[in-house]
């Protein structure tokens, strides 16, 4: 192992914990997020790579951008929905 691989674990690490925390809005629960983030990090957990661990973190933070983003959506949609209605 090389001297960067304690710093890549703390990012896994974060972003696991960023994506866990985001998960609590899921649309469809956290009950139903919890177990598909765990899969999935628990799935890459043998990499020793640190280019793919490097790609790993990257998805992940494609993904946490994608659920931040679906979020807003859901917000948008509920204000809009408020503040437009028919008078």
């Amino acid at each position: 192992m090389s001297s960067s691989s304690p710093s890549l674990r703390h990012q896994v690490i974060r972003i696991y914990k960023e994506l866990l925390y985001l998960g609590r809005e899921y649309p469809l629960g956290y009950d139903y997020f919890k177990p598909r983030l765990h899969k999935a990090f628990s799935s890459q957990a043998g990499l020793k790579d640190e280019d793919k661990i490097k790609q790993g973190i990257e998805r992940a933070e494609y993904v946490k951008k994608e659920i931040e983003a679906l979020y807003y959506l859901k917000r948008y949609r509920a204000l809009r929905q408020r503040y437009n209605a028919p008078q």
